[in-house]
């Protein structure tokens, strides 16, 4: 993380970015350590906010991708599958304001995109979700 710190800006956009995808990473400790540092917050979060809200529609990109032979080459049934999709498609693109959850938020990137949830109201929630996620550790940040 140190590397990307060096980085201001680009380095948190980059580190938001990773935390969006698969990678173990958080974002929230770039984004408290640029405020830290005196970085300007309304930029911070912009940024913060662009990086992850671009990681989570890579994310969203990987789980279209998928195909269902091959989740059940991981020895996951069908019978699952199916059952988690009609979770998602219940409750349908506000799930999407469930990606800013650490670890499983980008499960859910995945599955919206596997599960092919529309593609805009999904992005449209998921940028609030992660939106009001970089808002509220400012804000917490900010009264500390």
């Amino acid at each position: 993380m140190e590397f990307l710190a060096q980085y201001g800006l680009i380095g948190l956009f980059i580190g938001s970015f990773l935390a969006a995808t698969v990678v173990p990473f958080s974002a929230d400790v770039l984004l408290i350590g640029m405020l830290a540092a005196g970085a300007n917050p309304t930029a911070t979060i912009i940024v913060a906010t662009t990086g992850n809200w671009l990681g989570g529609i890579t994310s969203y990109g990987i789980g279209r991708a998928g195909k269902w032979e091959w989740i059940e080459k991981l020895r996951v049934s069908r019978e699952s599958l199916e059952k988690q999709q009609k979770r998602i498609e219940r409750f349908g693109a506000p799930i999407a304001l469930l990606t800013w959850v650490p670890f499983i938020g980008d499960v859910f990137a995945v599955a919206l995109g596997f599960y092919r949830v529309k593609f805009v109201p999904a992005m449209l929630w998921m940028l609030v979700g992660k939106a009001a996620r970089f808002i509220c550790w400012y804000l917490i940040w900010y009264a500390i």
